[in-house]
């Protein structure tokens, strides 16, 4: 991205022009009276009618009922039957239009070049012209349910706003007058996008109408406001709902305003808010990660109260909700696993389904017999308690709260809450996140030394997870049991009351002793004193109403913070300050109290603070559930460098259940956000769902390729971790200060997470020494003679070297890895080919070119694109006797770069295989047997060796069959290492037969025919790599390399032994990795040193190209190290790519989760409703303070794009 200037256009001019043209619509519910067109007038005219129907039925029936014609029900009716009739003939007309402009669209071609949105009118009532107005529905379900929906509307709307009703209501005819215009302006808005045509919303929450909801919304909320003025007709004078109507009756004036704004949720997002607020703050549970668990859960919760209201003993209520409380805050996600006895019954909990590395097997991963033990021994214990309690103490009490039992629970409670509050504190960097905290080790990078330095807050978190976990809900048990209003539980309220407090107790023991501090507080204080309205409530209602108070001031305060943040950054950050800053901040300071009251609604509703295009303009966002998107979790847009974020997801999540554990992170609620830096990678964690012992989070990686915005806002982030982790102890109030309090995140703790470490280098020195390149050609011939005999090693064992590894080295693979990649990763079979001609084949008769592969009139002729991804592997096939060697997609002499791979799909990529260039072989005549040493592949004979052992480093027949003369053997026989040779097999020796005894060691040394033969084959793949002289070209190294062998004479005969060429290949990029190695730590110093160094390299390290797939299958089984050679096209240098995998810190933050709903509310209605997709806009734009580009990296596809998202993972927090 391209950062540009603060005063870039927040839409462009075709956007702008859209804009105009859609938000009207909006207005008026469909009518599109501004077209960026000419049209006829009959056009406007026939919407115009259309629009206003409703009101002329409408109209009819008040007049009639006014003249004392009809009574209010039968005009009503005739109102309604009016409408009826009139939508079903708008339907049908418009079902005639489609049919006949269906037929009159197959005969004639498309004019791909028109505008879509101009259409081309005849007349009036034209198919076109209906199709415009009228489009119809896509259901015929729909068409019938939207018909009846509007004549009912029509008809209840008429009842609704009777002159006559409205004068009884406000007492005066000119207020009732203007009540019923402008009435009647919101009822035929509703009725036009109902069965007209549907205006898009400003409150969208699905990128897609699929099944034809949103026609639905705007009568939803008309038949609302109807429903309390029935209410207030049929059941007498109640003073509340005569107030309630009298207000709803103004306040349905607006609604036309509050549909343009967005306030108003879509059915299916105020569905799932009503559901998760009525669940967490009426019913105890917790927001949950999908949709369906929370359907479930309410269900089952609404059960469990409606139980509880019918059973009529209060001791069988308080043992029904305690063991249903206790139940159903546990990850009832586990109990599938558990009774299906397999994970894969539930996908690990999301471990496997989002890629992730299976969980530990430690306590609480798994539903166990260890934890069904613990789980029965909790509730055992609770109902006795409980039980006991109310049984012996549960009756009639006093008052006074001091002379009740519940007296030595309170203070108990009271000292468990602020011992709790005091060793969570103590864990994170800050103390309120404004004072560093003096105990929390700084300063140290190195993992062991932070353990050690923090065992005094492991002690003090542990004592805080026995109060919190053990001690807490058992006291705030006793106390509920004790309490006297459960004498009145067979009320509704408190049933509902006491079904909650019961069950929060288990499901967030933390926020559940905060509001029963409060509640106990005030009973306090109180002392003798009565408080009825308070009193009367009850305990249950009590906790409940102070629950939802605590979070609506939570949230008022994030969201007040949020808002200072977006206004004083408008003009504090220079490159966000816009021409018209200082006019937005001027009214916003002249209307304060209406931006208050916009946050103070947005904090009652739980609904997020809206900055329209992230400027200082606030509005209130539609409810919507915490996780903010309708689709599943899980969804991302995958790269090559998802594989580093799916490979530390594992061990993060293990650091995060300790970190949850011990309370370094703060309070933790559902809708948190965390962010984690590590390197030059970003980790969102948003925790989904929370009970007891077990938390469910999301984990995001962001793009590893920083772009200019990422990159400035990923500096600030640095920089706000380093003030709170990497500066030693200082001195002083304002250093012992949080400089960053602002930003929009917040320090919280260092996690030591497994992960790889990135190191990369520039080869300059390196790769173009002509030393080193002399030194080369020696480390490759040790390298293959070391392979080899390996490779004679593991066939021994009964491990064929061709099945388990690829050619980047790296040892054998799990077997899980081996079933997973049995199509693509079969070194022993043919190579697949990514090529469109990759099945035509060059014959040994021809010489001339009969196809190029991968070619196109895009290419290049004169040299490499940067900008093409391709894959320049061959598939070779030995057959029969005669070779078919198939086409490769390069040119001779070309090079394949390993940074052409970059986008590239994964699962694109393949094991990187042998090759072979099609294009400028010889010309073989027929029947022309070459004169080879060793003779023909069909004569070869047998070897006599010395030694009877020396059969287990025998090698494949076909491997000494390369057509190369013997003389040109013989002249490069003096470079074969022999003391080399001897070494390695006395060392392979002893680990094919054990303790090997010395003469037959000797015996195998001294073996002239095993000697011979391994010289002879490694010579032979020496000439065929085009190696003979020594290397003197950095290219040609690099080449090599990557696979890309030149043309040479033995080259068709490597390409068909597979396995041969494999081994060739990794001892090639084996001994690269040696000159790497010693140019950077000096040169080897004897046998056993290289020995140890190639076997160190076979275990565990893989050498290779990051686009290969083993490089992937590498980071994923977490192999301790990789290496990477590398081409930047840009700086004409070699790079040399290390990763180490090792426990490193990765730092954790808590983002302002307000700050990061009203972004995401806005990023919504930019792009759903504004359609606003500009890569450049200003609302992506790099923001230090508010991390708005990392924001909008986070939000879920197709809004956002990270590049992994794990699927919810539950974890064990106890």
């Amino acid at each position: 991205m391209v950062r540009m200037g603060p005063d870039v256009p927040l839409l462009n001019e075709y956007k702008q022009e859209f804009f105009w043209k859609r938000f009207p619509q909006t207005v008026l519910g469909g009518p599109r009276f501004k077209l960026g067109y000419c049209a006829p007038p009959y056009v406007y005219v026939n919407q115009a009618v259309l629009f206003l129907t409703p009101w002329l039925f409408g109209g009819i029936g008040t007049l009639l009922c006014q003249l004392q014609v009809l009574q209010e029900l039968h005009a009503a009716v005739l109102s309604g039957m009016l409408m009826f009739g009139a939508a079903a003939g708008v339907q049908a007309l418009a079902l005639y239009a489609a049919r006949r402009s269906g037929t009159v669209e197959r005969l004639g071609a498309p004019n791909i070049l028109a505008d879509e949105e101009e259409v081309e009118f005849t007349h009036c009532v034209s198919p076109e012209t209906v199709r415009f107005i009228a489009p119809g529905k896509r259901f015929g379900l729909n068409v019938v349910l939207h018909t009846v929906l509007a004549g009912v509307l029509c008809g209840f709307g008429t009842w609704y706003v009777f002159l006559g009703k409205l004068t009884a209501l406000y007492g005066s005819i000119g207020v009732s007058l203007i009540v019923f215009v402008l009435s009647w302006v919101t009822l035929c808005i509703a009725e036009y996008s109902l069965i007209v045509n549907t205006a898009t919303e400003t409150a969208t929450f699905q990128a897609q109408d699929t099944y034809e909801i949103t026609p639905l919304t705007r009568p939803l909320y008309i038949f609302t406001f109807i429903a309390v003025d029935l209410a207030d007709r049929f059941t007498g004078p109640v003073p509340e709902l005569q107030l309630a109507s009298q207000v709803l009756h103004v306040l349905f004036l607006f609604l036309p305003l509050l549909w343009a704004l967005g306030m108003l949720s879509p059915l299916d997002a105020l569905l799932l808010w009503g559901m998760e607020q009525a669940l967490v703050f009426g019913l105890g549970g917790s927001p949950m990660s999908s949709n369906l668990r929370l359907l479930v859960m309410f269900l089952v919760s609404v059960g469990v109260a409606v139980c509880n209201f019918f059973i009529p003993s209060t001791l069988g209520v308080v043992l029904f909700s305690i063991s249903m409380g206790f139940l159903l805050s546990l990850d009832l996600s586990q109990i599938a696993t558990f009774c299906g006895g397999s994970r894969a019954a539930c996908g690990d909990h999301g471990w496997h389904r989002g890629g992730t590395p299976p969980p530990p097997r430690s306590f609480g991963w798994h539903l166990g017999c260890r934890e069904l033990l613990l789980y029965l021994c909790l509730l055992l214990a609770a109902m006795a308690e409980a039980g006991l309690l109310h049984h012996f103490l549960g009756s009639a009490q006093p008052q006074s709260l001091v002379r009740r039992p519940q007296a030595p629970v309170s203070y108990l409670l009271l000292v468990l809450f602020i011992l709790c509050w005091a060793l969570r504190e103590i864990q994170g960097a800050y103390v309120f996140g404004v004072f560093l905290n003096p105990l929390y080790p700084r300063g140290m990078s190195n993992v062991q030394t932070f353990k050690q330095r923090n065992r005094g807050l492991y002690v003090a978190a542990a004592i805080r997870r026995v109060l919190l976990n053990l001690v807490s809900p058992f006291a705030m048990i006793a106390f509920l049991s004790m309490d006297n209003s459960l004498q009145m539980v067979h009320t509704a309220s408190l049933s509902v009351g006491f079904t909650r407090a019961f069950r929060v107790v288990w499901q967030s023991s933390e926020d559940a002793l905060l509001q029963m501090v409060v509640v106990v507080s005030v009973q306090l204080a109180a002392g003798d004193n009565t408080l009825p309205g308070w009193d009367n409530l009850g305990t249950g209602v009590q906790l409940l109403l102070v629950g939802l108070l605590i979070d609506r001031v939570v949230q008022f305060v994030a969201k007040l913070k949020f808002t200072l943040t977006v206004l004083v950054t408008s003009w504090t950050e220079k490159k966000q300050r816009r021409q018209s800053a200082g006019t937005l901040l001027a009214m916003n300071a002249s209307l304060c109290p209406l931006l208050l009251a916009v946050v103070t609604i947005s904090a009652m509703l739980s609904a997020p603070l809206l900055p329209l295009f992230t400027l200082p303009i606030f509005l209130v966002g539609f409810p919507r559930p915490q996780r903010s998107w309708p689709g599943p979790v899980g969804t991302a847009c995958p790269c090559p460098d998802s594989i580093f974020y799916q490979q530390m997801s594992g061990s993060l999540a293990s650091a995060l259940r300790r970190a949850f554990a011990k309370g370094s992170l703060g309070s933790l609620s559902p809708g948190s956000h965390f962010l984690g830096r590590f390197q030059d990678r970003m980790v969102w964690i948003m925790i989904l769902e929370r009970g007891y012992g077990y938390c469910t989070v999301n984990i995001k990686g962001l793009e590893l390729q920083e772009t200019s915005c990422h990159t400035v806002e990923a500096r600030r982030v640095d920089e706000v971790f380093e003030a709170a982790f990497e500066r030693p102890e200082r001195l002083g109030f304002t250093q012992g200060l949080n400089l960053h309090w602002g930003n929009a995140l917040t320090p919280c703790a260092a996690l030591p997470v497994r992960v790889y470490s990135d190191a990369r280098n520039v080869l300059s020195g390196i790769i173009d020494s002509h030393d080193n390149l002399r030194k080369l050609q020696d480390d490759f011939l040790k390298a293959l003679v070391w392979l080899l005999l390996h490779y004679c090693v593991q066939k021994h064992k009964g491990f064929p070297w061709s099945s388990e590894e690829g050619p980047g080295g790296g040892g054998r693979k799990s077997q899980s890895s081996q079933l997973a990649q049995s199509t693509c990763n079969q070194p022993g079979e043919a190579v697949i080919v990514e090529s469109n001609v990759s099945s035509l084949k060059f014959r040994q008769d021809s010489s001339s070119l009969t196809s190029f592969g991968d070619w196109s009139d895009e290419d290049d002729l004169f040299g490499p694109q940067p900008a093409r991804r391709t894959v320049a592997l061959v598939n070779t096939e030995a057959q029969l006797g005669h070779t078919a060697l198939q086409t490769g997609p390069s040119l001779p002499g070309s090079v394949e770069m390993d940074s052409l791979f970059e986008n590239m799909a994964l699962s694109a990529l393949q094991p990187l295989q042998p090759l072979g260039l099609g294009l400028g072989l010889p010309a073989v005549d027929k029947g022309r047997s070459p004169e080879v040493f060793g003779g023909s592949p069909g004569s070869v004979s047998h070897l006599n060796f010395s030694c009877p052992q020396s059969e287990v480093f025998n090698l494949p027949t076909g491997w000494r069959t390369a057509p190369l003369l013997p003389s040109r053997l013989l002249q490069l026989r003096p470079l074969f290492p022999e003391e080399w040779f001897r070494f390695t097999l006395g060392q392979f020796a002893s680990a094919v037969q054990g303790e090997a005894s010395e003469d037959m060691t000797k015996a195998l040394k001294e073996d002239e025919a095993l000697r011979e033969l391994h010289a002879q084959v490694a010579l032979s793949c020496l000439i065929s790599l085009g190696a003979e002289s020594a290397f003197t070209s950095p290219s040609y190294v690099y080449r090599l390399y990557c696979g890309d062998v030149p043309w040479t004479e033995g080259l068709e005969w490597l390409s068909s032994s597979k396995e041969l060429y494999q081994l060739t290949l990794r001892a090639f990029r084996f001994s690269f990795k040696l000159l790497f190695d010693q140019a950077s730590l000096g040169p080897m110093e004897g046998h056993e040193e290289l020995f140890s160094t190639l076997d160190e390299y076979e275990r565990d390290w893989y050498i290779g190209l990051v686009a290969e797939r083993g490089w992937h299958d590498s980071v994923l089984q977490e192999k301790p190290f990789l290496f990477s050679l590398g081409h930047d096209l840009t700086m004409g240098t070699y790079t040399g790519r290390v990763l180490s995998l090792q426990e490193q810190l990765v730092q954790v933050g808590r983002l302002n989760g307000e700050g990061v709903r009203g972004q995401w509310a806005n990023l919504s209605w930019e792009l759903l409703y504004a359609t606003n997709d500009d890569e450049e806009r200003y609302s992506i734009q790099a923001h230090p303070t508010m991390l708005r580009n990392l924001t909008v990296q986070a939000a879920d596809p197709p809004l956002g794009y990270p590049i992994y998202s794990s699927a919810p993972l539950h974890f064990p927090c106890l």
